[in-house]
């Protein structure tokens, strides 16, 4: 009863036309910024905080208005990976895999309404997770310490071979050599810099942003110019654009074990929305039937990613109101806006100031149905893009990622180094190595390395501390299992369909 009469409360405040109004501005803006390559939302949200300050809103309003645009951009980053096989953001890199595929072959606007009520589910579920689970799952992220996390990123890793590739070894190798990327720059602990050759510009790394809108957006051109547009979603015929009530129906248990993936990891601090859309997509893959059309064009393997990165981006919100700590970089930003405005993350958020912690969950609950009614209409909108003929879309998509990645960091090397990411995409597309890998690589890199390190800290370099706790056996057996099971399954998939091959299908 408390919490219906906390959730009443806060709906009085959101419903009110100047919070209602932020929340549709933010909706709107969140899901265009989405949609823009190499933006996302971390970076939308710390665009617009200087924004906030200055039109003078009081806490409630800044907050509305920048969690509206948290989860607008998690809906937005789906639109360019479903058309142009670029990812508006790294969560939205998952979608690229069946999404693209589902609009070379006409379904542009069928992936994108499934994308786009799976983003509803697995943000709303998210969001009612928050508001009754949100004491109970803080607790969960106790029992994680440096030991369970470097375990988890293994198992992320180990199951790449599964994931947009055929061959395992060389999605090892593709994420071998993001991980290799991510050791680029100044070593936090020593001080020393790593792999840079003396230049100064990679001491602080590589910018993930850089390298996502390198390996997808310029390496896409690459191979448009090379087919001539063969291979592209561009100009292919498009069928009549129809709500899919069968395939939301079909997707409907994906969705829902997708948004069950995404709000789990993005409790967890530091997982984030990036390893929720992985997981949630590799999870329906290993329990799909049909394995084999996954990355062909599979709207499961649309709609899972999809739950889960939205699902995340709600659970992410859970520890950074309840123990102060961000569980994306999204909310990391958000917690920085909330210090500044004198208000103190913790479990005493909920009793000091309840107004709002309550006036946010109604209006995310809000900003959720706002986003559905305002996606699925303007599908009709989106699919015009591939209508544009490439010689002015392709110029334009060009000019968008240079643009916005020189918003961003303000160096031309970095631009250097997006189109030296782009010929190392273009050169693994050709090799038949997946491109995903290289980017998690580089996204996990980082806190795999800093979690190997705190857990050699507090066990004073004994290796066997990473298997000390049942959450971390149980991990790295699904590790192992994930890793070897594929070789065996592809084998045992394989044999059968020998007799069943069609000699005269391989004739002219």
């Amino acid at each position: 009863m408390d919490t219906l009469a906390n959730l009443a409360m806060g709906m009085s405040i959101a419903l009110t036309p100047y919070t209602l109004l932020l929340a549709i501005i933010g909706c709107f803006v969140g899901t265009i910024i989405g949609a823009l390559p190499g933006l996302g939302p971390s970076n939308g949200v710390a665009l617009l905080i200087p924004i906030s300050f200055s039109m003078g809103l009081d806490a409630v309003s800044a907050l509305v208005l920048l969690t509206s645009v948290y989860y607008g951009a998690m809906y937005g980053g789906r639109i360019s990976s479903i058309l142009l096989n670029i990812p508006g953001d790294e969560p939205a890199m998952m979608t690229t895999l069946d999404g693209y595929p589902m609009a070379r072959q006409g379904k542009a606007a069928e992936a994108l309404v499934v994308s786009g009520v799976a983003s509803f589910v697995g943000a709303l579920l998210a969001t009612i997770g928050l508001m009754i689970f949100a004491p109970y799952l803080a607790r969960v992220a106790y029992q994680f310490g440096p030991a369970e996390y470097f375990a988890l990123y293994m198992l992320a890793f180990c199951t790449l071979g599964g994931i947009g590739s055929s061959n395992q070894a060389k999605a090892a190798m593709s994420a071998a050599i993001g991980l290799g990327i991510a050791m680029i720059g100044m070593d936090k602990t020593t001080g020393m810099p790593r792999f840079t050759f003396g230049e100064l510009h990679l001491m602080d790394g590589v910018d993930f942003l850089v390298a996502i809108v390198g390996l997808f957006a310029v390496a896409e051109i690459f191979h448009f110019i090379e087919s001539h547009g063969r291979d592209s979603a561009i100009g292919v015929k498009l069928g009549k654009i129809l709500v899919p009530w069968k395939m939301l129906k079909q997707t409907s248990g994906a969705m829902l074990r997708g948004t069950g993936i995404g709000f789990v990891a993005g409790v967890l601090p530091g997982a984030g929305a990036s390893l929720g859309s992985f997981l949630a997509y590799m999870a329906e893959k290993s329990v799909a039937k049909d394995k084999a059309s996954f990355g062909k064009g599979n709207p499961k393997g649309v709609a899972a990613p999809e739950a889960g990165n939205n699902a995340a981006a709600g659970g992410a919100l859970v520890p950074m109101l309840t123990l102060g700590v961000p569980g994306s970089g999204t909310t990391a930003v958000l917690l920085a806006l909330l210090l500044t405005l004198n208000i103190t993350p913790g479990p005493l958020l909920f009793a000091e100031r309840p107004e709002i912690v309550w006036s946010l969950i109604a209006s995310l609950l809000i900003a959720n149905v706002v986003l559905l009614i305002m996606n699925v209409p303007m599908v009709k909108v989106f699919v015009r893009i591939l209508s544009v003929p490439a010689w002015v879309l392709l110029p334009g998509v060009t000019m968008i990622a240079f643009v916005g990645i020189y918003s961003l960091t303000g160096s031309s090397f970095d631009m250097l180094m997006m189109v030296a990411f782009g010929v190392l995409g273009y050169v693994m597309r050709k090799l038949g190595m997946p491109t995903v890998p290289v980017i998690l690589g580089i996204l996990l890199g980082n806190a795999m390395e800093d979690n190997l390190r705190r857990a050699m800290v507090l066990s004073n370099g004994d290796w066997q501390y990473l298997f000390s706790s049942p959450i971390a056996i149980g991990l790295w057996t699904a590790a192992v299992l994930g890793f070897v099971a594929p070789i065996f399954l592809r084998r045992l998939l394989k044999k059968p369909a020998m007799p069943e091959t069609d000699p005269t299908l391989n004739e002219d």
